[in-house]
């Protein structure tokens, strides 16, 4: 398995580590939510040629592999990339984005190609694409219309439906009407996973203000996996997180994403362990973003809960 450029010693590593675990928390604690954080993540790989071929290479079948879908290029490389990634044992989550849905004969179809290959989970998004293919303008309609074929014989394998969460807001939509919409379509999903961010303490006071709101489905914190800082950057600003992306910039880790090597999400993880039993407000889990960075992304994760597990880089 290859190593992660600038982060290839088990030096620097665990002076990563070290940083990410502040003095005066307890050790075994803090290793102890970390890993558990770290034992399951949920990965997300974009579906383009070769993308089989590395989930296998670097990915442990006991992960769940989501598959991102683009306006550009339509829901089948989704589907196909989800079947195949099932028939080979991977928990695969596709990713429905509403405004590639046509209508409502072409979401039983989608929901039947899933349901014969064993999906069992799916996350729902409205779509990059400004334009609707069909009738379905937004995640809360395709949701409404889900519900509507899961309560007949459409789709018998679907268990757990995910919906988006965005710390940082949306840059096309308000945060008064995100909070609608995810009051609204809290009755019929599973779990939130959080937009890509960089700063702890915003998702902390986004869990928060959720719970506020009586939002109680858990959370998956999005986070950026182990990848090329360049890639990290284009995406981070595309997307509306340049808030927590200054943030990082300010923090020691900001000034490691500067570095040569790649980013590792070491410091946010540090940042999130004290709350991942706390409570309301606890994390699930984590939805590691890897821009198919996967062995990058995997080998970071073994390194980590290697060292976790002998307590390398604590006091």
């Amino acid at each position: 398995m290859s190593t992660v450029t600038g982060f290839s010693d088990s030096t620097s590593a665990a002076a990563t580590l070290s940083d990410a675990v502040p003095e005066g928390r307890p050790d075994a604690g803090r290793r102890h939510g970390l890993t558990g954080l770290l034992l399951r993540p949920r990965y997300e790989v974009l579906p383009l040629a070769g993308t089989l071929e590395q989930v296998q290479r670097h990915v442990p079948t006991a992960l769940p592999v989501t598959v991102t879908a683009s306006p550009a290029r339509g829901l089948e490389p989704t589907l196909r990339l989800t079947e195949s990634l099932a028939l080979e044992g991977f928990s695969a989550v596709p990713h429905l984005a509403a405004r590639l849905v046509h209508d409502e004969l072409h979401l039983a179809e989608i929901l039947g190609r899933l349901d014969a290959v064993g999906v069992r989970d799916v996350f729902v998004v409205a779509g990059d694409g400004t334009t609707p293919v069909g009738q379905f303008t937004d995640s809360l309609h395709l949701l409404t219309a889900m519900e509507r074929q899961r309560r007949s014989a459409s789709s018998q394998s679907l268990r757990s439906v995910g919906v988006a969460g965005y710390p940082e807001g949306n840059p096309l939509v308000s945060d008064a009407e995100l909070d609608h919409a995810l009051l609204a379509k809290q009755p019929m999903s599973s779990y939130v996973v959080t937009q890509m961010c960089f700063d702890a303490g915003a998702i902390h006071r986004w869990i928060g203000h959720a719970r506020g709101l009586g939002i109680r489905l858990p959370v998956h914190v999005g986070v950026a996996g182990a990848v090329d800082r360049m890639r990290l950057l284009r995406i981070a600003g595309r997307i509306g997180v340049g808030t927590s992306l200054r943030f990082l910039n300010k923090q020691k880790e900001g000034r490691r994403l500067l570095r040569r090597g790649g980013y590792r999400p070491d410091d946010l993880l540090g940042g999130l362990t004290p709350h991942t039993a706390c409570g309301d407000r606890r994390v699930a889990g984590l939805h590691v973003y890897t821009f198919n960075d996967l062995a990058a992304t995997e080998h970071w994760r073994r390194e980590l809960l290697d060292m976790l597990a002998d307590g390398s880089g604590h006091d």
